[in-house]
């Protein structure tokens, strides 16, 4: 599928701001599952500095800086994407979980494989044992790997409400096991918790999801809007991306922006300014489906 995407954010100031620094992770990736044919930033007021470069991680980042006095910021991204999809169902790894924890912890520090495996293994997300308690029911004794994973995003999305006024980019695995409710990025991160708290390498991926339901059938959350879910590494394999907000595999209606270790690695836009006072933030996102 190719589509065309229109991601629009406006910061609106209270007061007069006279300078912003910011980094944007707005650039959709370049992977095996889908190319980048085209993106354009469009930033109002004009920036004084745009300089793109590649992070750690292997994204397109973009700082900016507006130095001149302003009340409202517009960036708008325009881009055009070929997604190919996710692995074909028989091709699917089999071996248990326990082994694929032995396989990473063996893996060389020689640089020849993907560095993320590592780097999204040790989490600096807060798990503690309410996390590992409530992983340790799909994850039995010798049980496959793909399909405890499976179980386990099957069991976040059956477990937690979807309510976007419960949570904060802040909010820590332990916070949403409490109150059981959340966003797609706290589902994400509380799958990725569960995850490395095994020794499992699980990566956040932020993107988008467009959906076409049948008619009479209702949209998946998180359609045509900034979504996240993760990626878990299979030793041998590779990495297949799992959402617990719709319990499904990704497909080729899924957009990958930025990869990381959490959610503070691939932050669409964020940054500091001086002046404004209090601010409001929009999104909007249109995702279009086009032949080419």
């Amino acid at each position: 599928m190719i589509y065309k995407i229109v991601h629009v954010t406006r910061y609106v100031y209270a007061e007069m701001a006279t300078l912003c620094h910011n980094q944007a992770h707005l650039t959709p990736r370049e992977s095996a599952l889908q190319s980048c044919k085209s993106c354009k930033l469009e930033i109002n007021p004009s920036p004084a500095v745009v300089q793109n470069w590649t992070d750690a991680l292997g994204n397109t980042a973009t700082y900016f800086s507006i130095e001149q006095s302003h009340r409202e910021l517009n960036v708008a991204v325009r881009s055009q994407v070929e997604v190919v999809g996710g692995p074909a169902p028989n091709d699917r790894p089999r071996y248990a979980w326990e082994n694929a924890v032995k396989r990473i912890e063996s893996l060389p520090r020689d640089g020849q494989y993907d560095p993320t495996v590592l780097m999204c293994r040790s989490s600096r997300l807060v798990d503690g044992e309410a996390v590992r308690d409530y992983v340790a029911a799909s994850f039995t004794p010798g049980r496959d790997l793909f399909d405890a994973v499976l179980e386990l995003t099957g069991r976040i999305h059956a477990d937690f409400q979807y309510d976007s006024s419960a949570t904060s980019i802040n909010t820590q695995p332990a916070e949403i096991l409490r109150d059981r409710r959340g966003v797609c990025q706290d589902f994400a991160r509380l799958e990725i918790a569960c995850l490395r708290s095994l020794g499992i390498s699980a990566r956040y991926v932020s993107g988008y999801l467009i959906t076409q339901p049948p008619p009479g059938k209702p949209r998946l959350v998180g359609a045509d809007a900034t979504h996240a879910w993760a990626s878990v590494y299979f030793p041998d394999h590779g990495w297949i991306d799992f959402d617990p907000t719709n319990n499904q595999l990704a497909n080729d209606e899924y957009i990958a922006l930025a990869w990381g270790r959490d959610y503070a690695d691939v932050s669409p836009i964020r940054g500091v300014f001086l002046g404004g006072g209090a601010h409001q933030m929009s999104v909007s996102v249109d995702v279009t489906p086009c032949s080419n």
